[in-house]
């Protein structure tokens, strides 16, 4: 399964992260030093990209990317669409006033067993008929 990235052109780019050994460290402000690194290697076909950071800045950058794809995801555009409770997947939001996210759905039988997470992290469980119809805000692909 691929990363998800693609280059300009649409071609998919492999990202490779690796934690690094110590290295010089050359910053600009403070002259040179030691300290570990996270690597980020991008391997798109017009040639590779090789990238270090300190495990802050890579906190900051997983922080920025996380907070840019809740923007993604939640921006209105595509409508809402309806599913049967037994063709729920992990991932899936309900629409609605709040935010939803099916974290699991287990088919027993006629009921289905879901497990929803909130937006402030609370967790519950309810049971429906495996054809009540749930309208759903955002639903991810299938390779996701």
């Amino acid at each position: 399964m691929g990363s998800g990235i693609t280059d300009a052109d649409g071609y998919p780019v492999p990202v490779t992260v690796t934690a690094c050994e110590p290295a010089q460290v050359v910053v600009a402000e403070r002259g040179a030093g030691q300290g570990r690194r996270v690597g980020i290697r991008l391997s798109p076909p017009a040639g590779e990209l090789v990238w270090s950071c300190t495990p802050v800045a890579a906190r900051e950058l997983a922080a920025v990317l996380l907070r840019a794809a809740e923007e993604t995801e939640n921006a209105p555009g595509e409508r809402p669409v309806t599913v049967e409770a037994g063709e729920l997947r992990r991932g899936d939001v309900r629409d609605g006033d709040r935010s939803m996210t099916v974290e699991s759905a287990r088919t027993d039988g006629s009921t289905v067993h879901v497990t929803w997470k909130s937006g402030a992290g609370r967790s519950w469980s309810q049971a429906y008929a495996a054809d009540t119809a749930i309208t759903l805000k955002r639903r991810l692909s299938e390779g996701r």
